[in-house]
C-alpha cells in the first residue's frame, strides 16, 4: 500500500528525478507545451505550478527561490514577467494534461502539458541585412513537398548537364548578314 507517500519515482534517483523535472520545466516555459509520459507530466504539473505561483508574488525572495530550478535567465525573465502577470488572477490550474495515447516501441502512455491560455508559438528566424529587404519585396513561393513526392532530378545534376538538358544552341548568325536583312527589306522590288 502506497499510503502517505508523496512523489513517483521514475524510477530514477533523487538527484536525476530532480535534473529531469527542472529541464522539463524549462522546455515546458520556453515553448509553452511539452511532450512526454503520463506520468512525467503529472509530476511535471506539480513541480511546474509550484514555480508560477512563486512567480505571481515577485519578490526578490520568489525569484531566488525559483532560480534554484529554474537556472535560464531567459526563462526566469520569462516566468516573472510575462506568466506572472497573467496568472495573477487565477487561483490555480496553470496546466492542463492532454493524453496522446500510446508509444509504439513500450507502450508507454503519453500526454501532453501544456499552460493555460498560451497559445503555441511558432518561431520564425530574425532576417536580417539585405536579406530582409529581399524578403520584403519578393512573395513567397510554395515549398515544395517533403517525402517520397519531392523527387530530386536522376543523373547527373552540374553545369555541363544543365547546358545538355537545354538542347544544341542554334547557330550564330553572321553581323554582316543581319546588318543586310534590314535594307533588304526597306528596298521594294
Amino acid at each position: 500500500m502506497r499510503h502517505k507517500i508523496d512523489h513517483r519515482k521514475l524510477g530514477r534517483t533523487t538527484e536525476h528525478r530532480i535534473a529531469m523535472l527542472r529541464n522539463q520545466a524549462v522546455s515546458l516555459f520556453k515553448h509553452d507545451r511539452v511532450k512526454t509520459t503520463l506520468e512525467k507530466a503529472k509530476e511535471l504539473r506539480r513541480f511546474a505550478e509550484k514555480l508560477i505561483t512563486l512567480a505571481k508574488k515577485d519578490t526578490l525572495h520568489s525569484r531566488r527561490i525559483a532560480a534554484r530550478d529554474i537556472h535560464d535567465a531567459d526563462i526566469l525573465k520569462k516566468l516573472f514577467a510575462t506568466l506572472g502577470p497573467l496568472y495573477a488572477t487565477r487561483p490555480g490550474g496553470y496546466t492542463r494534461i492532454i493524453k496522446l495515447g500510446w508509444r509504439k516501441g513500450d507502450g508507454a502512455q503519453i500526454a501532453m502539458l501544456e499552460l493555460v491560455g498560451r497559445e503555441p508559438k511558432t518561431e520564425e528566424k530574425p532576417v536580417k541585412g539585405k536579406a530582409k529587404k529581399a524578403a520584403a519585396e519578393e512573395p513567397k513561393a510554395e515549398e515544395p513537398k517533403k517525402g517520397r513526392t519531392a523527387k530530386k532530378p536522376m543523373g547527373p545534376t552540374g553545369p555541363k548537364a544543365q547546358k545538355a538538358a537545354k538542347g544544341p544552341k542554334a547557330p550564330k548568325a553572321d553581323k554582316k548578314a543581319e546588318a543586310e536583312a534590314p535594307e533588304a527589306e526597306q528596298k521594294p522590288e
